[in-house]
């Protein structure tokens, strides 16, 4: 049986990718065409209209456009959890001189966001906004980016936010039309490859282990779900595993025609390389501990999107947000 994938490039689109290529698909008697997508939006309306079977998504997403909330109304399934952490939010070189200030950056993402809430007020006072990119208002990086607001003490409506699909966050930095931005890996090290940004602060450390994409399968496709996600499954186990650490980086590397920057890649798995505070990029989960379906990262998605008022404290479609995230068997 022949199906469609799509996936945005990402690191951590590994487990979708590496299912085909590895031919864990194939032994489950599937052949996958993998469709990359330009932006969140278009893989959730392709999905959603028939012309993907299954996708690497944003979790938030999946069950916006399960639930009607975002985009056409869409008949699937979360059926695996892919991938914990690996966001960060990078900032303008201009604008993390001004966070910085004369003290430089310190150890605490807290005391950073203390300093951007000081700068990002005054801007909004001169009638400047900070102005953020984030992948999609359904995205664990919309709430990280309000969490890192509040805790500095800043309305996260002061800032402006747009949104910009993850490959296109270092352009839109290096050109200013954006003061900073939101993305996974590997396009916060790549802007700090380029020199157009410093990493401020890590999605792990504002939301340790958020749930962050998912295996969002067609209903369609009906028993057909159940060995394409055990296939994907499987080649989240073999990502994880350190040994193939170095096969993982070149197969996504080639597959992106990244070969330059193959180094950056590996900093997402590995943790090598600092952000702008000396501390360690990576933290990108996959494997048995991403794939672990545990309640309290469903319930930490519901109160985010709650908080930033994508859906009402309705027990309804809260029962109907924790049907869709099921496993398959």
């Amino acid at each position: 049986m022949r199906l469609q994938i799509g996936y945005v490039p990402l690191c951590d689109a590994a487990p979708v990718i590496l299912a085909q290529e590895l031919g864990y698909a194939r032994e489950e008697g599937l052949d996958l065409d993998l469709s990359a997508e330009p932006s969140w939006a278009t893989l959730r309306d392709r999905l959603a209209l028939g012309h993907l079977d299954g996708a690497h998504m944003l979790a938030p997403l999946a069950l916006a456009s399960a639930l009607g909330l975002s985009g056409p109304p869409s008949d699937l399934a979360i059926g695996l959890p892919l991938s914990l952490n690996g966001n960060a939010i990078t900032l303008s070189n201009a604008l993390s001189a001004a966070v910085a200030g004369e003290d430089g950056f310190g150890a605490d993402w807290r005391g950073v966001a203390r300093a951007f809430a000081r700068v990002a007020t005054a801007r909004r006072q001169a009638g400047k906004p900070v102005t953020l990119g984030i992948v999609h208002p359904f995205s664990c990086h919309t709430y990280q980016v309000r969490l890192f607001a509040q805790a500095g003490g800043l309305d996260p409506a002061a800032l402006r936010t747009v949104v910009v699909p993850p490959q296109h966050g270092v352009e839109a930095l290096s050109r200013g039309l954006v003061d900073g931005f939101c993305a996974g890996a590997p396009w916060n090290e790549v802007a700090m490859a380029a020199g157009v940004g410093r990493v401020v602060a890590l999605g792990a450390e504002i939301a340790p282990d958020a749930p962050e994409k998912v295996f969002a399968v067609s209903g369609r496709i009906g028993e057909a779900g159940v060995p394409l996600v055990r296939a994907v499954a499987r080649a989240g186990l073999w990502c994880a595993d350190p040994d193939h650490r170095d096969e993982l980086v070149h197969r996504l590397g080639r597959r992106a025609h990244r070969d330059r920057e193959l180094g950056l890649v590996a900093r997402a798995f590995e943790g090598k390389g600092v952000d702008g505070t000396g501390r360690a990029l990576g933290h990108l989960h996959l494997g048995e501990a991403a794939q672990a379906r545990a309640p309290e990262r469903l319930d930490w998605l519901l109160r985010e999107m709650r908080a930033a008022g994508q859906i009402d404290a309705d027990p309804a479609q809260e029962a109907a947000a924790r049907a869709l995230y099921r496993p398959f068997a």
